[in-house]
This record gives structure tokens, sequence and C-alpha cells, in this order.
């Protein structure tokens, strides 16, 4: 029984974002739509854009089985449609699924060096980079300094100088190498394909 609660608590969410029919108490509100053509037809008088009194909008939604749905509450006056409200849920959820979909989701891979980093480890890491720069991530690398090795700041700023400069051509550096706590950090986004 829980369950069930449970979810309807979630569509009365949904619900309750957007008035409908009584819940407009407004005496005059804004009509727009796409289907005007049709409540003109069914009504059997012309309809058009416009502002009308709220009570005469309700009335038609009601002869038309359909629901006055505020559409924009912050405008003034307010803007309605009148359109199934269960179908117009399902295109609002459908477009911001289509939405979501469409942002880019960013991914950032993270490379570790250590202050005494030799050559074919550096050119190991270099070419893993390089992977995830033409694959469109970003990345992090970083120089992290153990106990002692602290002393040695300037060669971690050197060797990550070093590797903005090999990946100069597949990415660009946010900002410069800075020292936080015990690491030094430096972010490589992708250069934008043409």
């Amino acid at each position: 029984m829980a369950r069930r609660q449970r979810f309807q608590r979630k569509e009365n969410k949904l619900e309750s974002q957007f008035r409908i029919n009584d819940q407009i108490r407004i005496p005059e509100v804004r009509l727009v739509g796409d289907n005007l053509e049709e409540i003109s037809e069914a009504i059997g008088q012309k309809i058009e854009t416009g502002v009308y009194p709220t009570r005469r909008l309700r009335d038609y939604a009601y002869q038309m089985d359909l629901d006055l749905v505020e559409i924009s509450p912050k405008a003034s006056p307010p803007v309605v449609r009148i359109i199934n409200f269960k179908k117009f849920l399902y295109e609002k959820k459908k477009k911001q699924k289509e939405i979501k979909a469409k942002a880019l989701k960013t991914v950032i891979k993270e490379i570790r060096f250590g202050p005494n980093t030799d050559d074919h480890d550096f050119d190991f890491k270099l070419r893993h980079a390089r992977k995830f720069l033409e694959e469109g991530a970003k990345v992090k690398a970083y120089v992290h300094f153990k106990g002692r090795t602290i002393v040695f700041k300037d060669r971690g700023e050197l060797l990550l100088l070093r590797f903005l400069k090999e990946l100069e051509e597949l990415g660009a550096a946010e900002a410069l190498p800075r020292l936080e706590g015990r690491r030094m950090t430096v972010i490589v986004s992708p250069k934008k394909k043409k």
C-alpha cells in the first residue's frame, strides 16, 4: 500500500506545476494553441488567439471534453490552452527527455604523475591523454608530492608544462598548473572539431 501512495505523490507533484480548469481563478486569460480551428468548429463560432473571460473558455473546454491548462501563469494576462491535460503532460515529459539526451555530458579522466616521473612513463601517460582528448573527454593531470618530495615543486610544474606543450594540438589548458595541498593540478579541455 505504501508503494501506491508514493507513486501517486509523484504524479501529483508533476500535475501541481500547472493549474487546470477550476483552479484558474483569474477573470481574464490569453488563449493560444494550434487547435483553435477544431475548437471553433466544435463550438460553432470563430475563436482566435486573444484575451477571453476564463469562465467562457472553461465552458468551451468542457463542451469538447478537454481541459483549460494554464501554461504561463506569470504573463499578464496568464496564457492558457484548451488541450487534453494528460496528453499535455506526456508531451512535456517527452520534451524534457529529449533535452536531457541532447545535453553533453563532460567526462573527466585523471592522469597521475610523480615529481620524478621518467621519460618512458611520461610518454605512456601522454598516449593515454591523447586518446582521452580524441574521445572528447577532459583530462585532469596532477603531480602528487609524497613526503619530502614537496621540495621538488618546480620539477612538478615543469613536468605539467611539458605535458601541456605535448598536447597543444589536441587540447588547451583551462588554467596554468597550480598547487593545492600536496597536488599540482592542470585540466586540459579538448579542442572542438570543425
